[in-house]
């Protein structure tokens, strides 16, 4: 994979993977989500998200969206608990436009008092549509059972009556503090040369004032974890489960392995064994998933199923039983090897989705400093042996280190 690896003055870097497709796509990512907010702050990484598409000192709101819609392109963003992302997709032809608009709403977002108001009322909506959703608020709420009160627990949408009190000045003193140049990744894949690209990083964002920020964000303590089991009542047709434990962070080496366990529990193919176990063998549940999710000092693990209410104990226990087997017998070298093809294979497709690579390749480089080749990743994976996977979930599933909760 040819990348070409650029910086700035003022911090910021530039990745850019050569395609030839006639479609591009760029990213601004930003180290600096929900997580790095105090308790006062609550929702501010995604108000700002919102806002910056509300004007700058050049446009106003129909501006910037027009800007890449006009010639047939879109932009968006994103807010995660560690990451911002501003991106933005077009014809290969509009390179010079939209790094022009994401320098312009980098450097000019005005954050106008009368937009405020009217975002308010569009957040206050999306916060309502997602508590429609138990699925993706059984999600938040386990995080917040496993992170307990760090703020890494907290959800990213924030709080109806936290985000009625934020004024334009809570917003401007938030994005001073905490987005850093040094922080900033401009990520690029498509059909355009490399010294053109550099020409239009250099010419839109060495405008961009250099900015350093103090602090850093609180450690999570991992020791202070304590399991726990909940059952909320809800008014929906299933009920949903989740169990799951604290895991390993971005940088530790075990990652891998449990990448590993979690695609052969439950990961996206439908052989995993939870899949085969619930569904295909018993008929209990529609939807089995799990996902194991890094952050920068700790992660989440975590196995989701809904069913009928009457079949969720039948579940869990199924549940119990799968990950008691892969904690007391170690993978047999056919197996392994199987596990290993499978999760290759799925990396693989997913750099056919140049968008998707676009962000893989700049969050690698904001987070470890380079990116790794799909062959480089294929070694790494083939490097995990089975000792490794049951030492990891032996360390991550054991059944009275696992927190449950049931929306019933």
């Amino acid at each position: 994979m040819e990348l070409v690896i650029h910086t700035l003055r003022n911090g910021i870097r530039l990745i850019h993977q050569p395609t030839q497709s006639p479609v591009s796509h760029c990213g601004v990512i930003m180290n600096t989500g929900s997580r790095d907010e105090a308790d006062n702050e609550h929702g501010l990484a995604h108000f700002i998200e919102h806002m910056i598409f509300k004007g700058t000192k050049n446009r106003k709101a129909h501006h910037i969206l027009s800007r890449m819609e006009d010639v047939g392109g879109d932009i968006n963003a994103y807010t995660t608990k560690e990451e911002t992302c501003l991106h933005a997709s077009f014809y290969n032809n509009y390179y010079d436009r939209a790094f022009e608009l994401m320098s312009d709403i980098l450097i000019h977002s005005s954050f106008p008092a009368n937009e405020i108001r009217k975002e308010k009322d569009v957040i206050l909506d999306e916060i309502n549509s997602y508590k429609d959703s138990p699925i993706d608020l059984l999600y938040d709420d386990f995080e917040e059972m496993v992170f307990n009160t760090h703020p890494i627990a907290r959800n990213i949408l924030g709080d109806e009556k936290k985000l009625g009190e934020y004024t334009r000045q809570h917003l401007l003193n938030f994005y001073r503090k905490h987005y850093s140049t040094h922080e900033m990744i401009v990520s690029s894949v498509g059909s355009i040369s490399p010294k053109r690209v550099i020409n239009y990083f250099e010419k839109y964002f060495t405008v961009i004032p250099e900015r350093k920020t103090g602090g850093g964000r609180l450690k999570y303590d991992e020791a202070g974890y304590r399991p726990r089991h909940e059952q909320v009542s809800k008014s929906t047709y299933q009920a949903h489960c989740i169990l799951g434990n604290q895991a390993y962070g971005h940088t530790d080496k075990k990652r891998l392995a449990l990448h590993l366990l979690n695609n052969i529990l439950c990961g996206s193919g439908m052989n995993s064994r939870l899949n085969i176990a619930l569904r295909e063998k018993r008929g209990l549940a529609y939807n089995i998933e799990s996902n194991y999710t890094t952050y920068s000092d700790t992660g989440i693990i975590n196995i989701y199923f809904g069913s009928d209410r009457e079949d969720i104990g039948r579940c869990i226990d199924v549940s119990l039983r799968e990950i008691r087997n892969i904690r007391e017998k170690a993978l047999g070298s056919i197996q392994l090897s199987r596990a290993k093809k499978q999760l290759i294979g799925q990396i693989a497709i997913a750099t056919e989705n140049y968008e998707h690579q676009m962000i893989a390749n700049g969050r690698s480089l904001l987070i470890y400093g380079h990116v790794d080749s799909l062959k480089e990743i294929s070694d790494k994976i083939n490097r995990v042996h089975a000792g490794e996977i049951l030492e990891v979930a032996n360390e991550i599933f054991q059944q009275d280190e696992l927190s449950q909760l049931i929306f019933n």
